[in-house]
């Protein structure tokens, strides 16, 4: 029987889901798939990237691991691609390979003072307070007024972890170090600015409906920005979650302030400018102020305001990253293909090479985007409509002695289940579901044992 030996790089949901389908699909071939992940456990930005109070998004990992532990995927840790394996290394060993290595990279904002000191990327932030093994173990928290530029979900779990109270995050799988860096935050104020308005955002009412949620934290809203045109109020009369979302604003412009020791301001129809330095520092932020052109978009008014803050975090948007030998597409950040076969820089599909999830479509759309995304590559891969490898070594055993040759401290599933129960343990006395292991050598020896 016609056997493929498929890599995949990425072991986040895309990756996963990609495996899964892959495996459960009717085919007259047997299947072997290996799955790659520069970081030792998996998951991706499901346990990187989705804020430590939000379990129930976190509830998906219980799905992608149920797909690992169904004995058909052997997963490699620890292993980065480009350095411990490099593309030449999956053509000797592989049949094709699907990259699945997402989007974690901060989109730029083109405006004057963006690199003052006190200025951060949201992934950057992201990544730091769900315990991501390789960005500093502090971060700078001295700012009492913030600046988040912003209308997606990532704006709002910036917001909403600067200004909760870091013992109400207790319950949560939070770091040690992360909690500790928040309860020393002097932080009293924090604004989201976003240039369209309230009927215009990209974050769901549930994120909406738990930033109202906050203990001790007054919302902020401006009814200069509820002033609905014909099209919001058609918007609203049409469209479920902008009913919602409309419903939960009208709520807490009912809601009586002044009160809390923390206020969260929500910004519409500002414009980002400027972000105003003092010594080399953030001082300020500049917007203009815009205004409904009744289509969906705005038009800038003239008018401009500012507000002093310490610090901005811009989240604007992820970006993907390049890969070794693979083309990329640095204007959108993605990866060129169709339907997620890889193109070439001649525009022809590459033999063997796939892409699916944020790196091949860019980071838009939910979990659910993620899957049908998936089923779309596996289609290809499986019809070999791009052409297969012909590997020279493509024995099961020989990736293994290719890492250990290299020195690679590569973690496995057993590995994972060893860490997962470990950081389960540390959180038990606490009554926390876990407290995560941050430092990736402390991650890599308790996997390996």
């Amino acid at each position: 029987m016609t056997k493929l030996r498929l890599a995949i790089v990425g072991a986040g949901p895309a990756g996963i889901y990609a495996a899964d389908i892959l495996l459960k699909h009717e085919r007259s071939f047997d299947v072997s798939i290996d799955l790659f992940d520069q970081l030792p456990a998996p998951y991706g930005l499901v346990r990187y990237g989705v804020a430590p109070d939000h379990p129930r998004i976190k509830g998906i990992i219980t799905a992608l691991r149920e797909v690992l532990d169904s004995g058909d995927i052997r997963i490699f840790g620890n292993v980065r691609y480009g350095t411990d394996i490099t593309f030449d290394d999956l053509k000797r060993h592989y049949n094709a390979v699907i990259f699945a290595t997402g989007a974690i990279r901060d989109a730029d904002l083109d405006i004057p003072g963006i690199d003052l000191e006190g200025s951060y990327g949201a992934a950057d932030f992201v990544s730091w307070f769900d315990g991501h093994p390789d960005v500093p173990r502090e971060w700078p928290l001295q700012a009492q007024s913030v600046a988040v530029i912003g209308n997606g979900n990532v704006a709002l779990d910036v917001a909403r972890m600067l200004a909760k109270h870091p013992e109400d995050l207790l319950s949560t799988e939070i770091p040690d170090n992360v909690h500790a860096g928040l309860a020393a935050s002097p932080v009293t104020d924090v604004h989201v600015f976003g240039r369209r308005g309230p009927m215009q955002v990209k974050f769901t009412p549930l994120e909406l409906r738990e930033l109202g949620e906050l203990r001790d934290v007054d919302m902020i809203v401006h009814d200069e920005d509820f002033e609905y045109d014909d099209a919001a109020r058609a918007a609203i009369a049409s469209n479920k979650q902008l009913f919602v979302i409309d419903k939960v604003f009208t709520q807490w412009r009912a809601r009586e302030t002044g009160q809390a020791s923390r206020r969260l301001h929500l910004h519409f129809y500002a414009k980002p400018v400027e972000v105003l330095g003092e010594d080399g520092r953030v001082a300020g932020f500049r917007y203009e102020r815009t205004r409904s052109d009744g289509a969906g978009g705005v038009v800038g008014t003239g008018e401009f305001r500012e507000v002093p803050v310490q610090a901005v975090y811009r989240a604007v948007g992820y970006f993907g990253s390049p890969l070794d030998g693979i083309p990329f597409d640095d204007r959108h950040g993605v990866i060129p293909n169709h339907e997620g076969r890889v193109l070439g820089d001649d525009n022809a599909v590459m033999p063997g090479v796939f892409a699916t999830g944020w790196i091949k479509r860019g980071p838009v759309g939910l979990i659910g985007h993620t899957k049908s995304d998936a089923m779309e590559t596996v289609k290809h891969v499986l019809h070999g409509s791009s052409g297969w490898w012909s590997p020279a070594e493509p024995e099961e055993q020989a990736i293994v002695d290719l890492l250990d040759g290299r020195g690679v401290l590569y973690t496995n599933l057993d590995g994972w289940h060893r860490l997962d129960a470990h950081e389960q343990q540390l959180g038990a006395p606490h009554g926390r579901a876990r407290i995560k292991v941050v430092p990736r050598d402390e991650m890599v020896r308790i996997s390996r044992d």
